[in-house]
């Protein structure tokens, strides 16, 4: 009998399940990320063995997969993202300093106009997907809407942070609506990963 090996794993939060509690209860996480992300981790070991992707880092084969292959990488990259973006709601790091900081005043004006931009992205996406901060290659910061299992690596820029607005991301704690829910999101932003994430530092 052929035993798979797993290649790709679930992620460890770095925070307690119940620590985003109101925001994301951990009801929401359970489900969530232990078992849509956990579903997304079991395909994707499924998929890419005997594949040109089996050796692939998981953003190599976001940039260069299709169809059912890059729907699950896809989905793994970003639920990645956006989980460790995140820290408990009593933390000290929900109010963005530094580099980023610079760079939203710079390119949006004011992290108000960042905000409010961001979540008209995300309030306004048909259907499922994702709502993204990224920078490009210069450096500038660009919000981009992206669809289903879409994430901007595959049009060259580089992902900061993210908002979920697939139904399963916030319907248990705010059912049909999103726009609390995005707007809620906002307390519980690691603004000191987003900048490490901008610097690379």
């Amino acid at each position: 009998m052929l035993t798979l090996i797993a290649m790709f794993s679930l992620i460890s939060l770095p925070y307690a399940p119940n620590a985003l509690e109101p925001v994301i209860s951990q009801q929401t996480i359970e489900f969530h990320y232990g078992k849509h992300l956990q579903t997304y981790v079991d395909n994707l070991n499924k998929l890419v063995p005997g594949t040109e992707y089996e050796a692939m880092a998981l953003e190599d084969i976001v940039r260069r997969s299709q169809g059912a292959v890059f729907n699950n990488a896809g989905q793994i990259l970003n639920h990645n993202l956006y989980f460790t973006q995140f820290s408990p709601l009593d933390a000290a790091n929900h109010t963005p300093r530094g580099a980023i900081l610079e760079a939203i005043n710079r390119d949006f004006g004011s992290f108000e106009n960042f905000m409010q931009e961001f979540e008209q992205k995300g309030i306004t996406l048909f259907g499922s997907g994702w709502v993204w901060l990224s920078a490009d290659k210069d450096g500038k910061l660009i919000i981009t809407q992206e669809t289903n299992a879409g994430n901007p690596l595959t049009k060259g820029l580089k992902p900061l942070l993210t908002m979920d607005v697939w139904e399963h991301a916030y319907y248990l704690d705010f059912q049909n609506r999103r726009a609390a829910h995005l707007h809620a999101l906002w307390q519980i932003i690691n603004w000191d990963e987003i900048n490490r994430r901008y610097t690379g530092k």
